[in-house]
């Protein structure tokens, strides 16, 4: 049987960064200096494995100088064509920076310019020959990211003055919306801070969008600083604000026809309208952490039936606290992280389930697992009814393991499952003081308008899954009673506390267990500001359905539940699993199947 894949390529690339890092922390710095010969081949053998981990699978093309004229948006210059048609570039990708891989082109450098002192030289993927892409941004494509001006890499970035007149109108009120429009003000504000003197900058010349200390984007940022001659359709009133964005492109398309001038935009109907007129236009997607949901870790690896015979050479084993501790070394360690389940299941062989205690080098420790499907390791109550449920207990009844992700489809028992272990903890073990909840309020249909009440009787609605669940938790204590489960569930509602997350801003929560539900629904700002509330002792457990995301704008792959689980995959106090199998019912099962 052959050896499993690697969950994902882009893991694949972490791996070998973390590789690169020690190997570069192993061996002393050198110091390269312009016009000097490489000396790769003669410092490192072609037989050492380290290089063959971390070794691009496809080859790198030497990056050679570009000359780029960039020129003014209020003169048309002359510029030469290539001799031959470069390969064109479209908006850089997530997948474009995590194989980046080649220096960025840019305007060529003057025969004085050196490079800065303590500056380390970045490898990127070689750009196209042309000049660098115009791309007009929408207004929405900086209300959703406010960072939107500096990821376009070396291409330039062009704004009408509608959309800072669209800006102006968004500033005022608290939502997030508002605050994006206000960042993003702070930021033109720095980088056009030198405009008023002539002698430093010129605006028709464009401003370095590396002036504020952004040195990722190598490009320049226009203005429109004069009106412009388009003619649209008679069906496209000019006075509306999309048309007269797609009048710009238009004007710009002809001032400029040696260069590719692109909409930026994350309005569907602006993108239909902008392709029929015949200008090229795109969705803004270097906020997706991933180009395909599919290509999210999973936190499970099966392992190939002949693992034990491939890793048996030096393998170490030893017992410590009831628990099974294997070293192992051999060709599916690099494929392994931190925190990852694995199992090896053979028909009429005993089951085998673990998990990646350590990695060092070459060889990696593997655990074995607590078994919560028995009744004497049962939680709350709950027992696990499969295998993914239980590697999920396992995380949540770890006390080294501060964070904690869990995706699935409804019915998987993400919210019962870390219901139970919350109570397990706060009420049993005393491991932590008391249990916090909270949510996006993001309604499914129309809203309902504003509720009456404090903040936990207006969060009462949007905590419906956490009713249920405690009616299932209390209902399984038949030996207490009547007045007993009614004493337990005082005592329950006493320690669970629920919040809205438009008041967790500037909190620090110590030695809480903190249940964020729906993360799904959250943006990667949002989910940031939420996991850094986590003060000593606490623990956050992030739970949703990627399916279900209600959030306007925010799909699978810019989520802020997926943006967490890529970035915390590998940490050792953190863990993920995605729930496979649903154990609500036949009807709902059968249901997320069809439906």
């Amino acid at each position: 049987m052959p050896l499993p894949k690697p969950p994902t390529k882009r893991a694949d690339m972490l791996t070998a960064d973390a590789y690169m890092s020690q190997a570069k922390a192993a061996r002393p710095a050198i110091a390269k200096t312009p016009g000097a010969k490489s000396t790769k081949a003669a410092a490192t053998p072609a037989n050492n494995p380290m290089l063959e981990l971390v070794r691009s699978p496809v080859p790198i093309a030497p990056a050679s100088p570009v000359v780029s004229a960039v020129t003014p948006v209020a003169k048309v210059a002359e510029v030469a064509a290539p001799a031959t048609t470069p390969k064109r570039r479209t908006q850089p990708t997530v997948a474009d920076k995590a194989g980046a891989d080649a220096p960025r082109a840019t305007s060529a450098p003057s025969a004085s310019a050196k490079p800065a002192a303590g500056s380390s030289t970045r490898r990127r993927r070689p750009v196209s020959d042309g000049p660098a892409k115009l791309f007009v941004l929408d207004t929405n494509v900086l209300l959703h990211d406010p960072m939107s001006l500096f990821r376009f890499d070396e291409h330039d970035v062009f704004l009408p003055m509608i959309t800072l007149e669209e800006l102006d109108g968004h500033k005022k009120g608290m939502t997030e919306v508002a605050r994006n429009a206000r960042q993003v003000s702070r930021d033109l504000d720095g980088l056009a801070a030198d405009m008023n003197n002539r002698q430093q900058i010129d605006p028709a010349s464009g401003i370095s969008l590396a002036k504020t200390g952004h040195t990722e984007a190598a490009g320049k940022l226009y203005f429109q600083t004069s009106g412009m001659d388009f003619e649209l359709p008679m069906g496209l009133p000019p006075g509306k604000a999309d048309n007269q964005i797609l009048g710009v492109v238009q004007a710009l398309r002809k001032a400029h026809p040696e260069r590719e001038v692109v909409l930026v935009s994350k309005d569907i109907n602006m993108r239909i309208k902008a392709r029929a007129l015949g200008l090229p236009a795109e969705d803004y997607f270097n906020d997706k952490t991933l180009d395909d949901g599919d290509l999210l870790y999973t936190g499970v690896l099966p392992l190939p039936a002949d693992f034990w015979e491939r890793h048996a050479k030096g393998m170490e084993s030893w017992q410590q606290g009831g628990i099974t501790y294997y070293r192992v070394s051999g060709p599916m360690v690099p494929a392994l992280m931190v925190n990852q389940f694995i199992y090896l299941e053979s028909p009429g062989a005993t089951p085998w389930y673990g998990k990646v205690a350590e990695i060092t080098g070459k060889s990696a420790v593997l655990r074995t697992l607590k078994d919560f499907a028995h009744q004497k390791h049962a939680v709350w109550g709950v027992t696990a009814r499969n295998r993914e449920q239980n590697f999920a207990l396992n995380l949540l009844m770890d006390p080294e393991c501060d964070f904690v992700t869990l995706t699935g489809s409804a019915g998987t028992g993400k919210t019962l499952m870390t219901l139970a272990a919350a109570l397990s903890q706060v009420l049993d073990e005393r491991r932590y003081t008391e249990i916090i909840v909270t949510r996006v309020t993001v309604p499914v249909g129309e809203d309902i308008g504003f509720l009456p009440g404090t903040e936990e009787e207006k969060m009462s609605p949007w905590m419906g899954a956490l009713d249920d669940n405690l009616e299932v938790l209390a209902r399984g204590d038949t030996s207490a009673g009547e007045w007993g489960r009614a004493a337990t569930n005082e005592l329950v509602r006493s320690k669970i506390k629920i919040k809205s997350m438009n008041f967790m801003r500037g909190r620090t929560f110590l030695n809480k267990f903190l249940i964020i539900d729906e993360a799904q629904n959250l943006t990667p700002k949002q989910m940031k500001t939420l996991i850094t509330r986590a003060g000593p002792g606490t623990k956050i457990i992030c739970l949703g359905n990627l399916a279900q995301i209600d959030t306007p704008y925010l799909t699978e792959g810019s989520s802020g539940l997926t943006f967490a689980v890529d970035k915390f995959k590998g940490w050792p106090h953190s863990g993920h699993v995605t729930l496979a199998r649903g154990e609500r019912s036949r009807l709902a099962d059968f249901a997320s199947e069809v439906l």
